[in-house]
């Protein structure tokens, strides 16, 4: 069994106050690819993401990670398959040191205390923080702290990659240090993003969404070729 792709079937959503934010959404994304999500603010990228690991549930069609439907009786499973970043590190940083919010989910996975610490030092190791160890989340830059909630992720050693925005608010060297991170993961990775370099350089697809439905799916370099498309984008005039 699978769980290194990602699959939506004619996903359809609709907020409770009846504002529909996908309409007919289908791809699917394969075992080891980097796909980038763009769009314009409003398009339903952060709608989408939120359905990758089941915190929301499509109104109609269907999520799948491999195998495995999206749905509330696989959601255990389906987050330990898709490690989900978020915009604002600070809504996934909530322990009073590092390392305690890297072990949160090992340790919700009632793994063994030795594997624990090994998937603590595996996940720093991988975001270059392993000296931030013993140090509050709130004492650390913006970078560090978006490096460390990656961690938190990588401790749960997910099948899928899923990050908002990752290089959002970064200076120069976080977001350098970012793009190292997410090149060196070997599965599948999905990136809902406005930064063009960062598309440009990790992902070889791009899923352009407006007003929630895919408008696009093409090789990355296709994409921002197309002038047509990056005026509907709005990046550039």
């Amino acid at each position: 069994m699978s769980h290194h792709y990602i699959q939506f079937s004619n996903v359809c959503y609709a907020y409770p106050n009846g504002v529909e934010a996908l309409h007919d959404v289908s791809f699917r994304i394969s075992h080891g690819e980097k796909v980038a999500l763009l769009g314009p603010n409003g398009a339903g990228k952060s709608t989408l993401i939120l359905h990758t690991n089941g915190l929301l549930l499509p109104t109609s069609g269907e999520v799948n990670v491999g195998d495995i439907p999206v749905e509330k009786k696989t959601l255990p499973l389906i987050r330990q398959s898709v490690g989900l970043v978020f915009q604002n590190s600070d809504d996934q940083l909530f322990m009073p040191t590092v390392e305690e919010d890297v072990a949160f989910g090992p340790l919700n996975m009632k793994l063994p205390e030795r594997e624990v610490e090994h998937r603590i030092d595996m996940a720093l190791k991988a975001v270059g923080c392993q000296d931030l160890r013993k140090r509050a989340p709130s004492q650390l830059s913006g970078g560090q702290r978006r490096r460390v909630s990656i961690a938190t992720v990588l401790s749960m050693e997910p099948s899928v990659l899923v990050l908002d925005e990752p290089s959002s608010n970064l200076d120069w060297k976080s977001r350098e240090d970012l793009i190292r991170i997410i090149s060196s993961f070997t599965h599948t990775c999905l990136i809902a993003s406005h930064d063009v370099d960062l598309v440009k350089r990790v992902c070889q697809r791009s899923i352009v969404l407006k007003d929630g439905r895919i408008i696009a799916d093409r090789p990355t370099d296709e994409i921002f070729t197309d002038q047509d498309l990056m005026r509907e984008l709005g990046l550039i005039s």
